[in-house]
């Protein structure tokens, strides 16, 4: 179907009977229980099909609805209108969302499913993905939450602003999130149909966006907002228009570049971009070279972090596998991407963050540009980190060396970690470290005399008191030691490691 849950009506009486079957993220995770939530989560649906089947009378409506949507199985049609006995199973398949199958029974021609961002539970709708139906995806093919929108959505910085823009918006999931503290929201994408599904999940959840169809930047010409999110088509190949959700016509990485690029001229003063990007790698010792490049003319502040790095093999392995396709057409796709890499001397894909911040009004600083890979499984972008490094490079910039050595620091609750090889008198000591827990890259080496500092700044004497105490303890001259110190303790600042006490 071209125009899927065309029916306000439908999309009304959904949301009401899903409500009233508890079809929740909590709903569904009380009624599967621990182990085969988990076992479901990594992909073994088995046993979550086994627990839905063995439902209490009272929880049939909500087995049902996993069972049709979650698990992609063929329900008796008497049953799922006894699930959803708001709408008729006429305009249920009327609208796109259920299918006649063998036998009389139906199955789910959408993928609706229940997510949550800790405080509120939502509905989206989105298409099936290559693992619930057989056959490649529809070229408007509409993604549903996948990997990367929940990691922008965990990234994205969530204070209240004016206006928003999701561009790219798909199925609408970065706009859900943002409604929490956005008093507007425009949401843009070039498929047709990624609107139309992402206008019935809006309505699902009892919202309303401003959706626009068009490229990039097109359809907001001349606006600007307080916050841009993104999660592009940024797949790198040759330019062919296979699928939509991956695939933007741009050969290579142009489309990332281009919103880099194109971001400050939709910046309010002040305002984030916060971009999901895959970059040309041809030199991974100098990855950064090509996104700095994007940056250089820009006028933003940015912070970019390669949490990924992968290989053409591994990179065209994905996508393909993604789309569905068969081994033959997959290979044969593969085989022509893979020759493309190889004549354009790329040694693999960068994947990760980009966060942008325009100046503020009266700011006067230089562009400042980070780019670090952070690859950890525990170090990954949260809101509030996104928020707090921008804020402690803008403190830094204003705080001169005299300035610190008259502030009382803290430091943040951080472990010491030590790196030890057995040697003749025992244990001895050869590295150490001082990480702060759940901070991307909030790590740094420390000596003896550093790991001193740290532990003596308790926001309690200046710092420049605790330099000098050390540096008579050490026999060494202070001013010399502040000079040498202070690149450290900018580091520990900048890595939230110490703050300023209040």
């Amino acid at each position: 179907m071209t125009d899927p849950l065309h029916s306000g009506a439908v999309v009304d009486a959904l949301a009401a009977d899903m409500r009233a079957a508890d079809y929740t993220t909590d709903g569904v995770a009380d009624l599967l229980g621990a182990d085969a939530g988990a076992a479901f989560s990594r992909g073994q649906w088995w046993s979550a099909l086994r627990v839905t089947e063995r439902a209490t009378a009272d929880r049939q409506r909500l087995a049902t609805l996993v069972r049709l949507f979650l698990l992609g199985v063929d329900e008796p049609a008497d049953r799922v209108a006894q699930a959803l006995p708001t709408a008729a199973i006429t305009a249920l398949v009327d609208n796109g969302v259920v299918e006649p199958a063998a036998d009389g029974a139906m199955r789910a021609a959408l993928d609706i499913r229940p997510t949550s961002d800790g405080a509120r539970d939502f509905l989206v709708v989105s298409d099936q993905d290559a693992a619930m139906r057989a056959g490649p995806l529809r070229r408007d093919h509409v993604l549903g939450i996948g990997g990367a929108s929940v990691s922008l959505a965990h990234a994205v910085i969530r204070n209240p602003v004016a206006r928003a823009l999701d561009l790219g918006t798909g199925c609408g999931i970065q706009a859900l999130h943002l409604d929490a503290h956005c008093d507007e929201i425009v949401a843009t994408d070039t498929n047709p149909r990624a609107l139309t599904l992402a206008a019935a999940t809006a309505r699902l959840n009892g919202m309303s966006w401003d959706l626009r169809c068009g490229s990039m930047f097109e359809p907001v010409a001349g606006e600007r907002f307080d916050l841009i999110v993104s999660n592009p088509p940024f797949v790198v190949g040759t330019g062919a228009l296979d699928y939509i959700y991956r695939d933007s016509g741009m050969a290579g990485d142009a489309l990332c570049q281009t919103l880099i690029e194109q971001a400050a001229d939709h910046l309010a003063p002040g305002g984030t971009a916060q971009i999901m990007a895959n970059w040309i790698v041809r030199d991974p010792e100098n990855w950064q070279q090509r996104v700095r490049g994007w940056l250089a003319d820009t006028g933003l502040h940015a912070w970019v972090v390669q949490r990924e790095f992968a290989d053409p093999v591994s990179y065209v392995s994905l996508w393909t596998t993604d789309a569905g396709e068969s081994p033959e057409r997959a290979a044969r796709r593969g085989g022509q991407w893979l020759d493309w890499f190889d004549a354009e001397g790329i040694a693999g894909i960068g994947m990760g963050m980009i966060t942008l911040r325009a100046p503020r009004p009266g700011e006067h600083r230089a562009p400042e540009h980070i780019l670090e890979e952070i690859t950890g499984a525990d170090e990954a972008l949260t809101g509030p980190e996104v928020d707090a490094f921008f804020a402690r490079r803008e403190y830094l910039h204003d705080m001169t060396d005299d300035a610190l050595l008259g502030t009382k620091l803290s430091t943040a609750p951080v472990f010491l970690e030590e790196q030890s090889l057995p040697g003749p008198d025992g244990w001895q000591v050869v590295g150490a470290a001082v990480r702060r827990p759940g901070g991307p890259a909030a790590v740094i080496g420390v000596d003896e005399v550093s790991r001193a500092l740290f532990a003596g700044c308790r926001g309690e004497v200046p710092l420049g008191t605790l330099i000098d105490l050390l540096a008579g303890y050490h026999g060494v001259d202070s001013a010399a030691l502040a000079e040498a110190a202070m690149p450290v303790v900018r580091e520990a600042i900048g890595r939230g490691i110490l703050y300023q006490a209040q």
